[in-house]
């Protein structure tokens, strides 16, 4: 492994030529994240027991009443956030699923149905982002 850099060798590697002009001023140094197509997570969980959609609120809401015991989950997050819309409709063309739980403020897409199905929709979703 490669030796950690320290701060000053960091900045004179970014500003290269002008570092000398900047060296002893008062730098601010801002992260920026620029959003494009990306699965943080794809996650395929089996056949479910009751208490695993009740922890996940699967059973609230929309879903009021519905026992979804014994079928698979399919966990996503997507990033831009608002590219839930998409991956959601995509994974519903790729299987007949449901859709258990989408939040654009988060990217978080929960859906439902069998295992061959929300396998189906994951992979689907995969090869489209």
């Amino acid at each position: 492994m490669g030796e950690r850099m320290t701060r000053e060798q960091f900045l004179e590697k970014i500003y290269q030529k002008k570092y000398d002009e900047l060296k002893d001023k008062d730098l601010r140094l801002v992260n920026v994240h620029v959003p494009g197509k990306e699965i943080v997570l794809a996650q395929l969980i089996g056949a479910s027991q009751t208490r695993v959609y009740q922890n996940l609120g699967l059973h609230i809401g929309t879903h009021f009443g519905e026992d979804h015991t014994g079928e698979s989950i399919g966990v996503l997050h997507i990033v831009p956030n608002e590219a839930t819309i998409v991956a959601a409709d995509v994974a519903m063309k790729n299987g007949t699923v449901e859709v258990g739980f989408l939040d654009r403020f988060s990217g978080c897409v929960i859906i439902l149905g069998s295992h061959s199905d929300v396998r189906a929709a994951l992979e689907g979703v995969i090869d489209f982002f």
